[in-house]
Formats: structure tokens, sequence, C-alpha cells
């Protein structure tokens, strides 16, 4: 079974059982007993609060082996929601998702273009009402929200160090403001670490507790899961894979470096070179907008990847020009980390996913470290698209769910202490 093991950091025993239970999809008291490690009074007494709780079901009966059959365990995945949403220049995607992690809806929206920061939250609070609205769910089985937007990040909420296009949110209070707006508890995370949480709670990862998610937006970055858990470093802003310097003489990056990795492979790389070639931006339509403005990079870049798709040499060979630069960094991501899965994600791979994967695996299994002790097995996000958005979804799912403990240090409740968590009830508004 893949998933949470005994030795997880859960903030309490309650946590543990159910995020055994998630990972395991269907599971026996016997069986939480020896993936847990806890007596059968303490599983007993979990389970029991779990159920009245609303958010664990008996399913049936397993086969039997012999003996009585034993009574099958799962989530109510219809038992309480939350809203992911990921603030992009180019868009904001809105996603509901259940218990389990699954999309129930999703919309996407204008981007945050050049509005000021309030009147793009009043925007996004809107627009996640319309989302609970539109499904017919009671608002007070949704969690809240969970926010994910390009870093760094600080822990005061604001955004110090901003891509260029979108320097004037630099130092504003992004979740406070939107916390106030909706009513609802919200986090604040970068996309990456927020799409990895999202591939291993309900993606293509989620058999594997300890990976990387090497992930393409507007920008690169990289999300660390390890032993069931983010790693977030010290300020939030690990796996920072787009900022590496690949090449000490390359061209300058918007970070104040020379040569990193999302200044040689990211997206903007590709569409500048793109439209630099006649044939090729001919090729992927790549034409100005009304009075000489320019779609997204966002948007460039999906149609450099349409043309390679449709057979355009040139279009082609940019993307694998980006996915040997990316596949450098990803190996030297996989050597520190000794990774042995990697999942590429991210909404510029929705298209482009088909270049890289091969691309980035040929590395791996050629010039990773460790090789001859294991391999690096490279997987392609099921929904690379609103990864960003179902983690921000699961982040909030955790937090309220399946707390781990904070800084290492455990939490009243712990291990064995069963009876030490109150039952979970509809959300607390804001300022709870």
């Amino acid at each position: 079974m893949g998933g949470p093991s005994r030795d997880m950091p859960h903030a309490t025993s309650r946590a543990a059982v159910l995020d055994v239970i998630r990972a395991a999809g269907t599971i026996s008291r016997v069986r939480l007993i020896e993936a847990t490690g806890f007596t059968g009074a303490t599983i007993s007494t979990v389970v029991r609060r779990l159920i009245d709780d609303g958010l664990v079901t008996e399913v049936g009966r397993a086969e039997s082996t012999g003996g009585k059959p034993r009574t099958l365990l799962a989530l109510n995945e219809s038992s309480r929601y939350a809203v992911g949403i990921h603030l992009d220049h180019s868009g904001i995607t809105y996603v509901l998702t259940d218990l389990g992690g699954s999309v129930v809806a999703r919309m996407s929206r204008a981007g945050v273009g050049t509005d000021d920061p309030p009147v793009v939250v009043a925007r996004m609070a809107d627009a996640v009402h319309k989302l609970v609205q539109g499904v017919g769910i009671s608002p007070d089985l949704v969690l809240g929200l969970g926010l994910v937007a390009p870093g760094p990040l600080t822990p005061s909420s604001g955004m110090r160090l901003t891509p260029p296009t979108m320097r004037h949110w630099e130092e504003f209070p992004l979740d406070q403001a939107l916390a106030e707006a909706v009513g609802l508890p919200v986090i604040l995370e970068n996309d990456a670490t927020a799409a990895a949480l999202g591939e291993h709670w309900s993606g293509v990862m989620r058999d594997a507790a300890s990976f990387a998610a090497l992930y393409i937006g507007t920008g690169i970055g990289s999300g660390l899961m390890i032993d069931g858990a983010s790693y977030r470093g010290g300020s939030g802003n690990a796996g920072e894979i787009g900022h590496i310097c690949l090449d000490a003489n390359g061209p300058d990056c918007w970070c104040g470096a020379r040569g990193c990795t999302e200044a040689l492979a990211g997206p903007a790389a590709v569409v500048t070179q793109a439209r630099a070639d006649a044939n090729i931006a001919r090729a992927a339509g790549l034409t100005q907008g009304p009075g000489g403005q320019r779609p997204s990079v966002a948007a460039d870049f999906d149609a450099v990847a349409r043309a390679a798709r449709l057979g355009d040499t040139g279009a082609r060979d940019l993307l694998e020009t980006s996915a040997r630069w990316l596949a450098l960094a990803a190996r030297t991501l996989a050597n520190i980390m000794d990774l042995e899965h990697l999942v590429l994600t991210g909404p510029s791979l929705a298209i482009a996913g088909s270049f890289y994967l091969p691309i980035v695996q040929e590395e791996l299994d050629r010039a990773f470290f460790a090789r001859a002790a294991h391999p690096v097995r490279v997987r392609l996000s099921a929904s690379p698209a609103t990864a960003p958005a179902i983690g921000a979804a699961t982040m909030m799912l955790r937090a309220e769910l399946v707390p781990l403990r904070q800084n290492g240090i455990p939490l009243p409740g712990t291990y064995g202490e069963a009876e030490s968590t109150a039952p979970a009830t509809a959300p607390a508004r804001a300022g709870r």
C-alpha cells in the first residue's frame, strides 16, 4: 500500500488513521492496525468517531480467508469539499474537489493582468461563490480555500520577489484579503509545491511517499514530497530549480542571476525564439492582437507545442532544446535528492508534455549518479493543466483533516491518544 507510513509525523492518531484510509482506498480495521502500529482499542475508537463525523463509511466486506469476512472502510468523499485556486498572470483556475481530491467542478477566468490586487480579489471571491453554488452543495461542507501563485513567497504572505508580470503584487497580503472577501480559511502556497501535494493525494504519484514534481507553468519550479510530507524549506521556497545556473555565461534572468533553467528552457524563452523565426511564428500562428497586443506567454507556448505536434520541425526543435536544458536541471535535482520518482506537471506540459518526458527520462537513464543502484522513473501528470489548483485544494484538505506535526514537534493528541482530537465539523469562518 502506498501513501503514509507509521513513521509519518501526523499531529494526531485521528489524522494518521484517516490518511491511511485515504491512501489505501479501502481497508479493514485489522490492516489499519498493521499499517499504523496503533492498538486495536485505539483503531476502534478513532474509526468510530470518523464514521460518526461522516468522514469514513463502511463499504462492504473483504473476501473471507477462512474466518469472518472483514468489514472494509473508505473515505466518504462527499462529506467535505475544498476549493483550489491557481492565480497567474495569464489566467486564474478554480476547482472544487471532494474529500478524495476528485474534481467536482472547475472553471477558468481571466488572469490578474494589470488590475490592482483588491480588484482581482473581489473577482476571485465572486467566482468562488458561483463555483460552490453551481454544484448545489452546502457551503458549510467547504473546509476552505487553497491558493497558489508563482513563487517565491514570504512567511508574511507578501510576494516580495515576483515575476515581472506581477510586480504590482509585491507585499500584498493575498491570503488575508481573500479570506476576508470569501469568509473561509485560506492557505497560500507556491504553485510547484501545491502541484506535488496534489499528485500525492489524488494524482499519478499517490502510490509514492517520496518524489519530486517538476513543474512548468509560466515559469519553472519543483515541489518535493518526502515520506508523504511536503518539504518547503526555511521560507516555503524549496525546489526552485528554475533558478539554478546551467550556463554561467547564459542569458539574464528576471531573478537577477544569469543562465538559469527558466531563462534557458522556460516558456518565455521558447516563445521568444519562436517569434524570432518567421517560419515557426507562421506555423504556430504567433500574431499580434488588436492594438499590437500579444497573447500571453502561456497561450503562445501552447501554440508552439500544437505546431510541433502537427509536424513542424522548427517548433519541435525548440521544444526539444528546452527539454534538454530541463533534463539537466532534473538530473541535478535527482542527484541531490536521490530520487526514485519524478512527475512532470504544470499547465505548460498539458500539450507539450510528450516532447519533454522521453528527453528527461533519457538523461536520467544515461547520467543519474546513482543509476547503478536504482533508476529514476519519470511520469507525466494525468491533469497537468489543473495540477496547481487541485494541489491547492488538497492543501486545505490536509491541513484541516490530516494535519502533520509543526516543525517536527508532536502536538497534543499524538499517536495513541485517540480521544484528544475534536470531531471534524463545519469549518470556522475567517478570523477564527
